[in-house]
């Protein structure tokens, strides 16, 4: 799953339209306790928060978009980073003055770090009073009642099972256009320099049908656009339990046909594809679906062989080539594609960095995520490798992929000048209450005057100028 903090980020928005952070919403509270909820890292945590939100809004809370008026505070975390961490850190040195204010207010720390660190958390930050993984959101309420008796109060048990299917979430930040559906929950990946399998747990796959009857119910609200989310969708399977043997069970090219076939109107995006699962079927779904996006991200993370045998991608630089062209060849050459970089991973020489660059010049990605090797605690790499590159290497080899994808991510958005592009209105610019903007295919943000439509609509944009993260031009 791609991070959305923490990172480096050269994507299809300028950085003004880019949420690093997201925070609850303000929600009738007559009567009610008001929670707080702030997430950090990836979609698949705001997703979850959104869970989170619809479980306490039957235990009695409502949403605010104030900690200062809140009754309950979550901390909804990531820990693929050590920045990402520290960041939490920080945050919570704000609440503890907070606390003092309010000593009745009670802070939760969720997700992956709260995963990681488990009670290890309640000794080291004074002010967390529980702390919930991801797994264990059913059980919040309960945490809650103890924490309110004045325990500590942890779940950080890992499921086989936990897919929240039945729980319809509550939508936070929303532009009531674009939607997060998860899929899948968990990783059975294993990458070297990842935590994401020992704080999710294992791979499984929700049901197909609470996840085409979620992606109706958004569309019936006037949602008109949802991103299927997993760790790795590619991998995605499911099979009844009591269906004949010979059945086959429902892949993810299966299920993106199904959503696909809800309502033209809806498109539907999806985040994030593994090299090594990607498959022909996907692609050829992709193609056949108008309303499904000509997008992958699809990444790579370096682009030396001997370099992805020690992340364990379990593929090689032929491998994601031979993606790269079934891609181009399926889907055409104006499908958009990003990808992960890291530099300075583990033994990472100066040749091996030059190998990233040129897989990017190969590729020409559209846009990326980028950051420097962090070690991680407990990861597979942390146990048998050496962070053993100078953190001005890695600094100076990220700078130089960030400097190579600024260039490609402007040639890319060159073709689209003189292109008409269907847009999908998300609501008004950040920059300027007369503009409105949308993303287009290939997931690029659109900016254009705002005239008389409305967020929701399609409307096709004839491009007449843009930046490395922007396209620009007039309604048609």
């Amino acid at each position: 799953m791609t991070l959305i903090s923490e990172l480096t980020i050269l994507q299809p928005a300028d950085k003004e339209e880019v949420d690093l952070l997201h925070t609850s919403t303000d929600e009738p509270a007559i009567g009610k306790k008001r929670l707080y909820i702030e997430s950090y890292g990836c979609q698949m945590n705001f997703a979850d928060s959104e869970i989170v939100a619809s479980v306490m809004r039957n235990a009695g809370f409502a949403t605010t978009s104030s900690a200062e008026d809140a009754d309950l505070i979550f901390l909804n975390t990531c820990a693929i980073r050590d920045n990402a961490e520290q960041k939490v850190r920080n945050r919570l040195k704000h609440l503890t003055g907070l606390k003092r204010q309010k000593p009745e207010l009670l802070v939760g720390m969720l997700g992956c770090m709260a995963e990681r660190l488990k009670t290890k958390l309640l000794e080291e930050e004074k002010v967390v009073d529980l702390v919930a993984g991801p797994d264990a959101y059913r059980d919040i309420p309960k945490l809650v009642e103890e924490a309110e008796s004045g325990q500590k109060a942890v779940n950080v048990f890992l499921s086989r099972e936990e897919t929240y299917a039945d729980i319809a979430p509550i939508r936070l930040n929303s532009n009531g256009v674009t939607a997060f559906v998860s899929i899948m929950r968990g990783c059975d990946n294993m990458c070297s320099f990842c935590v994401v399998p020992f704080t999710r747990g294992r791979e499984r796959s929700r049901d197909p049908h609470s996840i085409v009857r979620e992606c109706q119910d958004l569309l019936d609200q006037g949602y008109r656009e949802v991103t299927l989310l997993g760790q790795n969708v590619d991998s995605y399977k499911w099979a009844e339990n009591d269906a004949a043997p010979e059945a086959a069970p429902v892949t993810f090219a299966n299920l993106l046909e199904l959503v696909a076939l809800i309502h033209p109107d809806l498109r539907v995006r999806f985040s994030t594809s593994h090299p090594k699962d990607i498959t022909d079927d996907v692609l050829h779904t992709m193609a056949r679906y108008d309303n499904i996006c000509n997008y992958i991200h699809l990444p790579a993370q370096s682009g030396n062989s001997r370099v992805l045998k020690l992340m364990n991608r379990t593929y090689d630089r032929p491998w994601y080539e031979q993606k790269i062209h079934s891609i181009r060849r399926i889907l055409g050459e104006d499908c958009g594609i990003s990808t992960d970089m890291i530099s300075g991973f583990c033994t990472e020489t100066e040749e091996e960095h030059q190998d990233s660059l040129s897989l990017m010049d190969f590729v020409q990605y559209d846009y990326a995520y980028m950051f420097a090797y962090s070690e991680r605690p407990g990861t597979l790499a942390a146990k048998k490798y050496a962070d053993d590159i100078p953190e001005d290497v890695k600094k100076r080899r990220l700078n130089e992929i960030i400097a190579k994808q600024l260039s490609h991510s402007a040639a890319r958005n060159q073709r689209h000048i003189g292109q008409v592009q269907r847009v999908l209105i998300e609501g008004p610019s950040k920059r300027s209450d007369a503009e409105l903007c949308g993303r287009n295919d290939q997931n690029k943000m659109v900016v254009f005057p705002r005239g008389d439509w409305q967020k929701g609509q399609y409307v096709d944009v004839l491009v007449t100028e843009c930046t490395s993260a922007t396209l620009r031009g007039e309604v048609v």
